[in-house]
């Protein structure tokens, strides 16, 4: 018994017994709290809880283990640059976990709160990107501060000299910085999703198919993506052609028809012309309005609403060649524009001198060679 007390009464068997019962509380804690945990967290309703315990397992596992350590280097009663370099090697250890541990989570547990908006209402799918990122920024940032603490490096100077620097990269990187920043503001304000059919003030239209932080793609109607990067979307207007309660989108096909057509006739022509038409919609029905006289034609629109925006090259062409055909077989004329030019012939007029030339004038003009003398 006295051989046991004396053994335990040595500073290297204290720190071993220390780093022992530390690493059976480590496998204590893994086998069967952690476990515990997730069959109380198994009977929610929500699988955030399960997410949170998940990734807590081993930084939780190893923290245990660091703590061991720790008391075993103060048992061991190590001291100056020895003591100061070993616990400062265990804290960063210990934040390198915790930070990993946290880097990983923060996507898990934000994708699982957006499936649930009762939850978290102001975190949506398109919001993802943004809250993710923003996290993950937090979360690096207080990791590397503790880690600067953990080592007695003065942050007060490191964080005046990243002011300076920060101010550098700005003017710098300002055209990078303006779209990471107009990236952010298209997240949050959501002016167009993945799927829709938006038209620059370019002309560029196609279908948005990836939102990010610097740019967003569209795919036109060519099957060519386009990258345009955020600044100019956030800075021009844009034509969300999927916007609005429904995803419909309005065409207004313009006719012209001769003067002295009948109006009804041209009426139930376009009508008939807009039935059984691939992609466009019955309700709401299409529609024929009379919308002007003009110098050469009478003008028609016909209104049709079609099921989806990338549908409208296809529709256009179909209508347009129906309404052709149809007009041509009724014998109705589709007129050009005419201008009638009159021509005014001008008077030309030529004006004749008959003023005798005189003084030194006349003399200058007389033919050399005609025998005068003074």
């Amino acid at each position: 018994m006295d051989s046991i007390v004396e053994f335990f009464e040595e500073p290297w068997a204290r720190a071993v017994t220390a780093v022992a019962v530390s690493i059976l509380v480590a496998f204590f804690v893994h086998r069967y709290v952690l476990r515990g945990l997730l069959m109380l967290t198994a009977r929610t309703r929500t699988d955030v809880d399960d997410k949170v315990v998940a990734f807590l397992r081993f930084p939780l596992v190893i923290s245990t283990v660091l703590i061991g350590f720790s008391v075993a280097i103060a048992y061991l009663q190590w001291t100056g640059p020895l003591r100061f370099v070993s616990s400062s090697i265990l804290k960063t250890i210990a934040l390198w976990v915790w930070v990993g541990a946290a880097f990983k989570g923060t996507s898990r547990i934000i994708s699982a709160l957006a499936q649930r908006p009762g939850i978290a209402p102001w975190l949506q799918t398109r919001t993802i990107p943004l809250f993710d990122i923003g996290a993950k920024v937090i979360i690096v940032a207080t990791g590397i501060y503790f880690i600067f603490l953990a080592w007695r490096i003065n942050v007060t100077a490191w964080m005046a000299s990243a002011g300076v620097i920060g101010i550098a990269v700005g003017f710098a990187a300002k055209d990078t910085l303006a779209n990471l920043f107009a990236g952010v503001f298209i997240l949050a304000d959501a002016p167009y999703k993945l799927g829709d059919t938006i038209v620059l003030d370019t002309g560029t239209r196609g279908l948005v198919t990836d939102i990010g932080i610097r740019s967003t793609r569209i795919l036109t109607r060519d099957q060519v993506e386009v990258t345009v990067p955020n600044a100019l979307i956030a800075n021009g207007i844009i034509i969300n052609e999927s916007g609005g309660p429904g995803i419909k989108t309005r065409i207004k096909l313009p006719v012209g028809v001769a003067y002295g057509t009948d109006v009804d006739q041209v009426r139930t022509i376009l009508l008939n012309c807009a039935k059984n038409v691939d992609h466009v919609c019955t309700a709401p029905a299409p529609v024929v309005r009379f919308m002007e006289m003009g110098d050469s034609a009478l003008g028609f629109h016909l209104v049709v609403f079609i099921d989806k925006p990338p549908n409208r090259d296809c529709v256009i062409d179909a209508l347009n060649t129906r309404v052709y055909n149809a007009l041509n077989a009724a014998g109705i004329e589709i007129p050009f524009p005419q201008r009638d030019v009159h021509i005014t012939p001008l008077l030309s007029t030529t004006r004749c001198s008959t003023e005798p030339l005189s003084g030194d004038h006349a003399e200058t003009q007389a033919m050399p060679g005609d025998g005068s003398s003074a």
